[in-house]
């Protein structure tokens, strides 16, 4: 694996009216790598990959990007180097094509359509208005988006949540297939058989902080991983 990309030392998150949505947490993952977050609902996944790019704020320790403070990075910068795919894309007014250049001057077709390429997704789909995508395509043109930003890191929180189980199989491929591109990727999810495919380690955030280790081991120990959000 290539040198660290992400690392996150003791940070942590209390939200203002005092519940805490994330224990100190000490991780770091390398480009090539999948890290999978698992966890029962409300364990602070998906707080932990908002703090990673400054869409939510940690309230202690350090996160360092390539060995630079986040803190110390312009906002918009660090989400470009730092990308997140939500659970619910939102697709922007216009086409598919519209979208992938969305705040990337200068973009081109060829970069767009690799793009939709490593997404799982036909260059014929440029055209196509986004909000009329079915929620699987939609997932895979977020991821395209993402791509098209040229990441150091890919965040994505429940990939296949909400989509049917061939969509999410299909997507979970597309995921999978991140692994043959150089970027350190944090997959956040409940999906169990997402992470048993993706996963190069995973971390379950459980009993007030991280635990590394084999997945079937984690499943045994934190019974709370195998129930559905």
């Amino acid at each position: 694996m290539g040198a660290p990309v992400v690392e996150i030392l003791s940070a942590d998150k209390v939200f203002p009216n005092g519940t805490r949505a994330l224990a100190p947490i000490d991780l770091t993952i390398a480009a090539g790598e999948f890290l999978t977050l698992i966890g029962p609902s409300g364990c602070g996944k998906s707080t932990l990959l908002r703090c990673l790019n400054r869409l939510a704020e940690a309230e202690a320790g350090t996160i360092l990007l390539d060995g630079a403070d986040i803190l110390a990075l312009d906002p918009p910068l660090l989400r470009r180097r730092v990308a997140l795919v939500s659970q619910t894309p939102v697709m922007l007014p216009g086409t598919v094509q519209d979208n992938l250049a969305y705040g990337v001057p200068g973009v081109t077709r060829a970069a767009m359509e690799e793009a939709l390429a490593a997404a799982g997704l036909e260059p014929g789909f440029l055209p196509r208005v986004a909000r009329e995508l079915s929620g699987g395509e939609r997932a895979r043109v977020a991821l395209a988006r993402a791509l098209t930003r040229d990441p150091d890191a890919i965040l994505l929180d429940e990939p296949t949540a909400a989509l049917d189980p061939r969509t999410a199989q299909r997507v979970a491929r597309t995921v999978a297939a991140l692994a043959r591109r150089d970027l350190a990727v944090i997959v956040a999810t409940h999906d169990l058989v997402l992470a048993a495919e993706v996963a190069t380690h995973a971390v379950a955030l459980a009993d007030g902080g991280a635990i590394a280790g084999e997945l079937a081991d984690l499943v045994v120990r934190i019974p709370a991983l195998g129930r559905e959000e």
